[in-house]
């Protein structure tokens, strides 16, 4: 059955996670792109930022489109968003491995189908 929608866009909200290790660009850089390859992406260029005194920002862009991570070590916060496109890239899999490795108190998750081809046609029409 084909999929009626271009993309899978998960966004997840991490709370109550350890300052160190949401602070360490270098782990989380490690932790996101060994989760995007085992969930099946293509990794095609990568960019992470340490802030002063604290924080960190990333993104790993694939060739399905994008993951990327912001982090306010100080209130334990973490943003995660991974947006597929097509089918070969599971964001799930990536919500679980960083889940996994930051051990966050907390968490909220949503996924939005993105282009969602009915709702497209019936503005079209």
């Amino acid at each position: 059955m084909e999929a009626k929608y271009l993309g899978r866009h998960l966004i997840a909200e991490f709370h109550g996670c350890p300052p160190k290790v949401i602070d360490d660009a270098e782990f989380l850089e490690r932790v996101l792109e060994e989760s995007v390859v085992k969930a099946g992406g293509n990794v095609v260029g990568k960019l992470f930022h340490k802030f002063k005194p604290q924080g960190v920002t990333g993104i790993i862009a694939i060739s399905e489109s994008h993951v990327s991570i912001h982090t306010w070590p100080e209130n334990g916060y973490v943003a995660l968003d991974a947006f597929t496109c097509g089918s070969e890239m599971d964001p799930w899999v990536v919500y679980r491995e960083l889940k996994e490795k930051i051990k966050p108190e907390k968490v909220k998750v949503i996924e939005l189908k993105r282009g969602e081809l009915e709702k497209l046609q019936e503005i079209q029409a």
